[in-house]
């Protein structure tokens, strides 16, 4: 079976250098691909740009193998010799996926090299600090893990710090974690710090009022000029 018809942009799969993209560029991941398609990207950009699609696409290959598997073995199934040899056809394809996926991923690092090397150094980030608490735990080894009855997620840390989920994707949207989507949710999936995560345990907390933060710098500031549009 192929894999489903692209999604648009806004729903595409985030991949572990979406982070650094956004660092380095100073714009967001659909800018860059909007301007890519508009033409107003250097050569540089243009190869991350092409190179960060290619690696979207086989991270949704992997998703959607993954996904398949999880139904062929959910027990939604009769089990038979039909389903045995449909979970390995599926293991089979879902590892070639896991293979495009590594290499269209070392493609697009090298071309986001070059663009960090010439960006300029910024700050750590300023976070609340609940977030900050929430990084420290994760620090320690963290996991999101979906309850198999009510189906809700929780991020599991060893010192017991409450992060509810939506704390988790904000944090990740920030760029300062990320989680190993390569492991089902039942089963816990890693989160892990980001270079940017780390950056901010290692920085000095401004004084103020506890759970305050100074106003985040504009990211059209440390942009391109052709990424400022």
């Amino acid at each position: 079976m192929s894999p489903p018809p692209a999604p648009s942009p806004d729903r595409n799969p985030r991949t572990v250098l979406d982070h650094r993209i956004d660092s380095s560029t100073g714009c967001s991941i659909e800018k860059l691909w909007r301007h890519r398609d508009d033409g107003l990207l250097d050569a540089p950009h243009a190869a991350l740009a092409d190179a960060h699609r290619d690696l979207v696409r086989a991270e949704r290959d992997v998703t959607f193998h993954r996904a398949r598997l999880a139904r062929l073995a959910s027990g939604e199934l009769p089990v038979d010799q039909a389903l045995f040899a449909r979970i390995e056809r599926t293991v089979d394809q879902l590892a070639h996926a896991i293979d495009e996926r590594d290499t269209e991923q070392a493609k697009a690092a090298a071309a986001l090299e070059p663009i960090e090397a010439a960006a300029p150094r910024q700050a750590p980030q300023q976070v609340p600090t609940k977030d900050f608490a929430a990084l420290l735990a994760i620090a320690q080894g963290a996991k999101l893990h979906e309850h198999l009855i009510t189906h809700r997620l929780a991020v599991a840390t060893p010192s017991r710090t409450r992060i509810s989920y939506a704390q988790l994707q904000r944090l990740q949207a920030n760029g300062l974690v990320d989680r190993d989507t390569s492991h089902p949710v039942h089963a816990g999936q890693p989160v892990t710090l980001t270079d940017a995560g780390r950056a901010v345990l290692a920085a000095p907390r401004p004084a103020g009022p506890p759970g305050t933060t100074p106003s985040p710098r504009p990211a059209s500031s440390r942009a391109p000029a052709h990424l400022r549009r």
